[in-house]
Order: structure tokens, then sequence, then C-alpha cells
């Protein structure tokens, strides 16, 4: 920086028919850059070369702009940046040439595993997404495509080839997808996970191992998926590391019943409310409207009956008795609160129902 000022950037699609033209192959992201006049006289790109001595006549940095692409000589390689001057901002990315990349396909570069942590607990399992990239992807835009999961701080570096294939093993998991991949040089803008690992909503730890040919490990971390409350989730907000937030209510209902297992049939109902609903079931299901249950749902998720993810389970019902059904049933595995919920808002979205149905204090519930 030669003065005070502000600079934003963004991860753009590299122009791969613009790059072959010149003979050169992506050999990192292509930022978009802006910021404050003349407040730049030099970039620092990160690059993921192991030897960059060896690659120093041959990697090189690009300018991108409406009116092409010029090649920028770096002012100096170092172990983990290249250096070049600039006057203006637009697209600035490294690259190498075509011919070089070629002939070492098989060379390994400073790559990366991350790893991120997303918790399902309205399901009967809970996610890792392991990401196999190069080492200059920064970790911020990864962070950016995964909302509502959170990043695990882990020893991440590893050397990695391109086009060799990988495979993941993780004892504790259900399910480890897909079986084996080729590790590709991601530059964005779109990350998508290299591995997905289901585990046991029980499970408060695993070991991922990164297996490389022949089943040779290349990369260990030893996670820790105890709750953590306060973590940093990657979109930013304070949550729990396997616990649901706040907001989202767990498959437990709000007095501790289970609400996901449980035969309605052999619920032992402990509140008048609780009887009243479980009396008129059959009558709710063969007469409520579909507007009606759908305006339910709706006040059921605003007062924390269900949450977002009992909704969609609801809804992905195929006949609106169905629906109908798989909503009574979810209310009465979850207590007298929600019971007493569904009475008094049936009371006003359908009259004439309540009272076909009965659900007036004192009186007898219609079948």
């Amino acid at each position: 920086m030669t003065r005070r000022g502000e600079l934003l950037y963004k991860i753009i699609q590299w122009d791969e028919e613009l790059l072959q033209t010149a003979g050169k192959v992506p050999a990192g992201p292509l930022f978009q850059i802006e910021g404050t006049t003349n407040a730049v006289s030099q970039l620092h790109l990160l690059h993921c070369e192991p030897n960059p001595v060896a690659l120093s006549n041959d990697l090189s940095a690009v300018h991108m702009s409406d009116e092409g692409m010029n090649i920028l000589e770096p002012l100096k390689i170092n172990e983990t940046h290249v250096v070049v001057d600039v006057s203006h901002f637009s697209g600035f990315g490294l690259v190498v040439d075509f011919v070089r990349g070629l002939l070492n396909i098989q060379r390994p570069i400073s790559s990366q595993v991350l790893l991120f942590h997303r918790p399902i607990w309205t399901e009967k399992s809970q996610k890792i997404n392991v990401f196999l990239l190069p080492k200059n992807v920064p970790l911020e835009e990864v962070k950016q495509k995964q909302e509502n999961a959170d990043y695990i701080e882990a020893t991440s570096s590893c050397h990695l080839i391109k086009d060799r294939t990988y495979t993941l093993q993780c004892p504790e998991a259900t399910l480890v997808q897909p079986m084996s991949v080729l590790f590709d040089l991601q530059y964005g803008p779109n990350y998508h996970p290299t591995f997905e690992i289901r585990l046991s909503p029980l499970k408060t730890e695993a070991t991922v191992t990164v297996c490389g040919e022949p089943a040779k490990s290349v990369w260990m971390y030893h996670v820790d998926l105890t709750p953590k409350e306060g973590v940093k989730s990657a979109s930013g907000s304070t949550s729990f590391t396997v616990l649901p937030p706040a907001n989202e209510p767990s498959t437990s209902d709000i007095t501790g019943r289970d609400s996901g297992t449980q035969d309605v049939e052999s619920l032992n109902f402990s509140s008048e409310e609780e009887e009243k609903v479980f009396a008129v079931r059959k009558g709710f299901i063969d007469r409520v409207s579909g507007s009606v249950v759908k305006s339910l749902l709706d006040i059921f998720l605003q007062r924390e009956v269900i949450n977002y993810s009992e909704k969609e389970q609801i809804q992905a019902k195929q006949q609106e008795r169905d629906i109908a059904e798989a909503l009574v049933d979810m209310v009465l595995k979850k207590g007298k609160t929600a019971c007493t919920i569904m009475i008094d808002a049936l009371r006003k979205l359908d009259p004439f129902l309540s009272d076909t149905l009965k659900l007036t204090q004192g009186d007898e519930a219609c079948m």
C-alpha cells in the first residue's frame, strides 16, 4: 500500500480459451480486485509450488481486463508468493506455461484439506464435508459457500498430485462418498465438497484420513465433534457444533418426549389437551382442508412447535390426507403445549371444523 485505502476482491472464472491462446494454464485463482485509486503499488499472490525456484522461468502473473490479457513479469518469487507491480485494478492471477504444466502433471503441489461440520439433528446422521484444494484458494471464499456449517480448524497442509486418485477413510463413518476422486485444481468461483462423511448423531469424534495410491496416507486428522457453545459457523453466526441452534427445536418435543420414533397409539397422555387431540385425530385427518393444514404448519413453525426440517418432512407427503395425518401425529408426540396450540389455532382457522369435531371445553369429541 502506498497510502490509506480500501480493497475489495472476489474470485471469478478464468477465460480458458484466452489462456490456451497464450499457451498458459491457471496456477491459482483469478481475483477481480477493486479499490482506492493509486493506493496499491504491489500485489503478493500466494502460489502453491513446493519448489518455486524450479518454476521461476515459467510461473508468472497475468492482468485480465476488457482489453485482453497482459503477462506480468514477477519482481520476485519466494517460497510462498509471487510479487508483481500494479498500476490499476481488474483481474489478476497466476499462470504457468502450458507445455511445462503438461510435463509436470505428476509433480506434487502444496494443497489443503478443509473440513466443514454440518449437524443434522432432525435426521439420523451428521455430516462432514471434506474439500481437497490447492493451497492458494482462500479459506474465506470456501466458507462463504458453506452456509450453516461449522469450519473445523485443522492442520490442513499436504502435498497432492493433479489427476491422481485419492480415497478417504473414516472408521467411525456410516457412509463415505464418493469412493474415490481424481484431484482437480479447483480455482473457483464455486466450491463443491470432494468427499462427504456421514456419522451417527451420537458420534463426538472421528479420524479422517486421505489416502493416495496405493492406499498410502497423505493426510490425517482426528476431529473433535463434541458440542462447543459459542463457535463461529462458516456463515459468521454463533452456533453449536452438534446441538441445534436456539431457534431450531430438536426432534424431542418441548416436554422431553421423543417425537421421531414412538407410535401415537402407544403414547401415554397425561393432559386433557393431548387426549382431546387424540380423540379427534381420525376426524381431523378425514375433514381438514389443505389450506388449513398449511396455515397450521406456519403457526407451528412460528410458535417453535416444529422446525424447518420437520415442516419439510411433513410437506414431502404426496397426499393431503397423509400430510394431515403426519401433522397431527407429530403434534401428539410433542405433548401438552403443542396440542394446546393446535386446538386454539384450529378454532380460529376453521370454526366450523372445530364445532364439528366438538373441540370446545367440555364437549364430547366427534370421531
